[in-house]
């Protein structure tokens, strides 16, 4: 597909100024295919401009005269993709995140599998692809890495028609990290009338460098979970395709450690030892499944037998914060924008202006 027959595009990249974004640019400029009209790097991390390090734009190359950045203050990714994508105005938005690296051929099979999605289209995912280590097993957190090989409408690479950003007012930035705001979007995009289809380009994700306590870290994450149930249901991990997660385990494993606790504290020492062994058979059941799959170090097996005994209680405890502090959320105003039901042939499409 020439130039001139595909649909204008636009990219947006948020980005806290991680290293990673040199390699997510060059791969963007180097892919072969038509080129997006304009590159929209917003730049998330907090402060005053004359203290941050410039952004490498140089890294497009012939990109960079379609490329600018802008400001997003620190709000997280959901705010500044909504920062970048509501400045744009072509008639599709590829997000993508700043820790990829697009294929070789990217930009054209993204050319055509935008030209052939019918009008009612909201968004095609690109296939993510995490390189895990040869000669080893992977640890915890690669694992962890490589669930984004089967998620659902991942924002690392997806194009939205901008239509439907607009019909649903764009992420919803009560999500502070890079967690179920996407699943979110998905799921309002889709409630909206809009059909969301999986493509066939390749974007590589690899796994960024983390210490071994970040699993504890993303626990936090739970409370962006108490934000779904409350905006889509108890259920809507079915719908968006996530895996459920073990909170019901948690729970029962943290509740057994409170149990027992109390119950050594009171006196009763016998109904406190039985809570006692259930809490470390919950805790090492978790603890077998980490290690099992991993490298089984000295290092990775020490690592999972510390993280599975706090994570549990993490894990409750971020859960309820959530609840509690989106008790009263409700879901963002869709505006009255519907999607097309008729399929537009590309060409007279291109003739007579953008898709919508």
């Amino acid at each position: 597909m020439s130039t001139a027959e595909s649909l204008p595009y636009a990219v947006v990249v948020p980005t806290i100024g991680r290293p990673c974004l040199v390699d997510c640019l060059r791969a963007l400029a180097a892919a072969a295919g038509p080129p997006p009209v304009e590159v929209v790097v917003v730049d998330d991390r907090p402060g005053a401009r004359h203290t941050r390090a410039p952004l490498p734009l140089e890294e497009l190359g012939a990109l960079r005269g379609r490329a600018r950045t802008l400001r997003s203050g620190g709000r997280g990714p959901a705010a500044a993709r909504n920062a970048g994508w509501r400045t744009v105005g072509a008639p599709w938005v590829v997000f993508l995140d700043d820790d990829v690296r697009v294929g070789a051929a990217w930009r054209a099979e993204l050319a055509c599998e935008l030209a052939r999605a019918a009008a009612d289209v909201g968004g095609v995912q690109g296939i993510i692809e995490v390189p895990l280590p040869e000669g080893r097993r992977p640890t915890d957190w690669e694992r962890n890495t490589a669930g984004l090989a089967g998620a659902r409408w991942a924002t690392a690479d997806m194009a939205y028609r901008l239509a439907a950003l607009t019909a649903v007012g764009g992420f919803d930035e009560r999500f502070p990290r890079a967690f179920r705001e996407d699943a979110d979007l998905a799921l309002r995009v889709m409630a909206a009338g809009w059909r969301l289809e999986p493509g066939a380009r390749t974007t590589r994700h690899p796994v960024r460098p983390a210490d071994r306590w970040v699993s504890l870290r993303t626990q936090a994450g739970n409370a962006d979970d108490a934000l779904m149930v409350r905006l889509h249901g108890a259920g809507w991990w079915r719908r968006a395709g996530a895996p459920r997660g073990r909170l019901r385990g948690h729970a029962a494993v943290t509740a057994a450690g409170v149990a027992a606790a109390a119950l050594a504290l009171s006196g009763r020492r016998s109904a406190g030892a039985a809570a006692a062994a259930g809490w470390a058979l919950g805790t090492a059941e978790f603890a077998r499944s980490r290690i099992a799959p991993g490298p089984r170090t000295a290092r990775e097996v020490a690592t999972m037998l510390a993280t599975s005994a706090a994570i549990p209680p993490l894990a409750v405890y971020h859960r309820l914060r959530g609840t509690w502090r989106h008790r009263a959320a409700r879901p963002l105003r869709e505006t009255s924008v519907p999607p097309p039901v008729v399929e537009v042939p590309v060409r007279s499409a291109l003739r007579e202006g953008p898709v919508p």
